[in-house]
């Protein structure tokens, strides 16, 4: 069943945003931008080309993966080209609300930090927080990362709770560099959503073991946007819905992470 979040109205909010380590500066609320959309007849989404199999560039060049497949099948349903903007993880949403481009596709966590300043439609999949090990490492504890380097990708919500927990840790551009630092043994552990890692672990790619994490819980990745755009959100989350009423969003997944993750 499709799960919608509502979206929140909200006035100017000054501050800082703490997992992305972004200095959010008043900004004007704009007249919502989907008639501007539809008269440019394109949809621009960004994301940061680093997390595969959800988003990455292939050896064509071409950014590919089941982000970009989501973000263009709804821009198709929206009588929209698309276009893809590959960008820094930890300066994505600067890059929003400075309106570099229309929305972030690129498995946002959605957090109530992060929609103090932006909206979400979706969640359009679910993943948790989980941990990694080299397949023999004497870490099998999450009380054992005390004393461990532990890995995590730099904006990632993984690098707010690795640094309140108080950890050594290294920081990387994305999941390719973060796993090979793994491999290499530069760091004992990483921090990432879980699926990614499982399906590198099942297409043999790495040789992992996953730490119990108890405390880990399910969370939504979601479709960020720029406040003050109900129109917008309401015509994404319904080319949503739609995909996954029909089947399409199912041959999607299927495609590209091996099954539904709703």
């Amino acid at each position: 069943m499709t799960k919608t979040l509502n979206i929140l109205r909200r006035s100017v909010l000054t501050g800082a945003v703490a997992m992305m380590g972004l200095s959010v500066a008043p900004f004007a609320a704009s007249a919502d931008e989907l008639a501007e959309i539809k008269e440019r007849g394109v949809l621009s989404i960004a994301m940061s080309g680093q997390y595969p199999p959800f988003n990455f560039v292939n050896e064509q060049n071409e950014v590919v993966g089941f982000d970009p497949a989501i973000g263009t099948e709804i821009a198709k349903r929206m009588g929209l080209e698309v276009k893809i903007v590959t960008t820094a993880w930890d300066g994505i949403i600067g890059g929003l609300l400075a309106s570099k481009y229309d929305a972030v596709v690129g498995s946002m966590s959605i957090t109530e930090e992060r929609d103090k300043v932006i909206d979400f439609v979706g969640p359009y999949y679910n993943t948790k927080r989980a941990i990694f090990t080299k397949a023999g490492s004497d870490i099998t504890t999450v009380e054992q990362l005390d004393d461990a380097k532990v890995g995590v990708t730099l904006g990632e919500t993984h690098e707010q709770w690795a640094r309140e927990q108080g950890y050594d840790i290294n920081t990387y551009k994305g999941l390719p560099e973060l796993l090979l630092e793994l491999d290499n043994g530069r760091v004992d552990a990483i921090v990432n959503d879980s699926i990614p890692v499982m399906l590198a672990m099942k297409a043999g790619q790495y040789d992992l073991a996953m730490v119990e994490d108890p405390a880990a819980e399910p969370i939504g990745a979601g479709i960020a946007i720029r406040e003050g755009n109900p129109d917008l959100a309401a015509a994404m989350q319904e080319a949503l819905d739609a995909m996954m009423a029909d089947g399409t969003y199912l041959e999607i997944a299927n495609e590209w992470v091996g099954g539904d993750i709703r």
